[in-house]
């Protein structure tokens, strides 16, 4: 297996530990008997790390695999790629 490093992996990692974080924050609430409205705001706050940071690994690892097998190519042979890299964003 070779191995996989994107320019975004430390931010992504940096996003993670602070969904981590969170996680158990939210389990420490359950414990403290926090209201369940505390509780449902720091779920959805981890939700969306987690989401945000598989988002911006999925993007980031299509557009590099789309230049590693594209490569250099006259820009009128590049427009559907470039499209599609495009589109990927709104995933």
């Amino acid at each position: 297996m070779t191995d996989h490093i994107h320019a975004s992996h430390p931010d992504i990692v940096k996003r993670l530990k602070r969904a981590e974080g969170h996680l158990r924050s939210v389990i420490d609430m359950f414990a403290a008997g926090r209201p369940c409205l505390d509780i449902a705001q720091q779920l959805h706050a981890v939700e969306k790390a987690v989401s945000q940071a598989k988002r911006t690994l999925i993007q980031d690892h299509l557009d590099h695999c789309l230049e590693e097998t594209v490569g250099a190519r006259p820009k009128e042979r590049r427009q559907s790629i470039d499209e599609f890299k495009d589109l990927i964003k709104y995933l």
